[in-house]
């Protein structure tokens, strides 16, 4: 066989995989998305860039409990010869032959709630009719071979795509959009990290943030968000000696006073706290009630800083973000409020993190659908630190994170940087170890080893009944 036919067949064996074309894209290229809403009709139409037998979504968020997942029920494929299956972690568009995807693809959406599991809600339903997309979930890269998309890690967090991120297009057909606080006609970016507002729903300006909230929450919890948003980012701007570099938005959806239900989510963009509330028992306010309230908006406010402004390397490691962002909104909390019981709390987590590190480690905690232990191990960890930090100079949690987030040049706080931030604090390094099995393997005692990580780092405490105990 000559060196031409030898060639030709290395391109037709590539092509066959989906690879040649692919990896032969010019450097500007990516894939594009269009979303179209037109009175009750919703229009998405991705344009491709390159061949391949499917294209896989960054954002695939897990269902809670099992429940189906939310693409398959809310977005139909129009284009024939293609469908949406679900893959080990991800969601794909893969062709019915198993050759090549089209290069265009046309589907309808019907956005709707759905309760994903630690990520972003894909939609905020409002019930003046408005709606907000997430806009990452347009994200899409392509797939050479099929059976390879089915072991990949839920989190693709230092995972070569082959695709730069998509170019997205909004647009409504009856007016205005609202994108990252302005009403614009039609919106075309990529990365943009953001909620997108279809509907008359707009933003109302407060002295330091923005809020659109459902008509329909109730009055109290409106309140709430206005009143204590600004005061707790204000303070915890304070501490760190700067503020975010985009002015916060609060963005909160109702989801109904839903009998026998008591429901907060929320997640944190660039400049956008989201948020969202269920449940006829949130109706009416209680003492109880408006702690939680202020707890989780603190704690989604916290990300600004430790999430936003640094953001953890691996999905893996968010114990770091969203540990401290329980200990920081606690913290904030007790300043505010002389009455609020942090050291319940606190108690909650120590409690919950010993639960769920029994023989499996903090890391793997999103494999098992165990995504609390991320916060309440995080919130133990960062205790540990406060704990180390008081012993060195009687600083506090705020003072072990400033040099992690102020001083970070490149934005990424990872493992061992908090760790060897850990090691300067306190240096025993009995304290790593410690920190590292809880966080890699768990441990056959898990009340010991807390016990033992907060007897290192200085958390009074004391054992009873096989519980780990906070002291006053």
């Amino acid at each position: 066989m000559n060196r031409f036919a030898v060639l030709l067949v290395v391109l037709l064996v590539l092509a066959s995989l989906g690879g040649g074309p692919a990896s032969a894209r010019s450097a500007d290229s990516r894939p594009a998305a269009s979303l179209t809403k037109d009175g009750d009709r919703w229009t998405l139409e991705f344009t491709f860039d390159a061949d391949a037998p499917a294209w896989g979504f960054v954002h695939s968020a897990q269902m809670r409990d099992g429940q189906p997942q939310w693409r398959q029920q809310q977005w139909r494929v129009d284009t024939p010869g293609v469908y949406l299956d679900r893959l080990g972690f991800r969601d794909v568009l893969r062709s019915r032959d198993g050759g090549p995807v089209p290069r265009t693809v046309r589907l309808t959406v019907t956005p709707g709630h759905a309760r994903v599991a630690a990520s972003y809600d894909p939609a905020l339903v409002f019930s003046d009719g408005s709606i907000a997309l997430f806009s990452g979930q347009f994200d899409v890269f392509p797939v050479s071979v099929i059976d390879e998309v089915k072991d990949m890690p839920e989190d693709l967090n230092g995972t070569e795509l082959g695709a730069e991120p998509t170019r997205v297009t909004w647009r409504d057909t009856e007016g205005p959009i609202l994108f990252k606080g302005e009403r614009r006609e039609a919106v075309t970016e990529q990365d943009a990290q953001t909620y997108v507002l279809f509907g008359r729903s707009s933003a109302v300006e407060h002295e330091a943030m923005a809020t659109v909230i459902d008509p329909e929450t109730p009055q109290w919890i409106q309140y709430e968000i206005g009143s204590y948003a600004p005061t707790v980012t204000a303070y915890y701007a304070a501490e760190f000696g700067a503020t975010p570099s985009v002015r916060p938005t609060v963005m909160a959806a109702w989801k109904g006073p839903t009998p026998g239900m008591s429901s907060m989510g929320g997640s944190v963009l660039p400049g956008l706290i989201v948020a969202s509330f269920e449940g006829a028992d949130v109706v009416d306010p209680t003492d109880d009630l408006r702690t939680m309230i202020r707890w989780f908006i603190g704690h989604e406010a916290a990300h600004f800083w430790l999430g936003h402004t640094v953001r953890y390397e691996y999905a893996r490691d968010m114990w770091i973000t969203e540990g401290g962002a329980d200990l920081m909104a606690i913290r904030a909390l007790s300043a505010a409020n002389s009455d609020y019981d942090g050291l319940a709390a606190l108690q909650q987590e120590v409690d919950d993190c010993v639960e769920l590190t029994k023989d499996r480690g903090v890391v793997t905690a999103s494999e098992r659908n165990e995504h609390r232990a991320y916060y309440a191990c995080g919130a133990v960890i960062s205790l540990a630190a406060e704990a180390s930090q008081r012993r060195l100079n009687g600083g506090d949690a705020f003072d072990f994170l400033r040099p992690l987030i102020v001083d970070n040049s490149d934005a990424v706080l990872t493992r061992d940087e908090w760790l060897s931030q850990l090691d300067r604090t306190s240096g025993d390094a009995r304290l790593r170890q410690a920190v590292q099995q809880l966080l890699d393997h768990g441990s056959e005692d898990p009340a010991a080893t807390v016990a033992d990580l907060f007897t290192l780092s200085g958390v009074g405490h004391h054992r009873m009944e096989g519980r780990v105990i906070l002291d006053e």
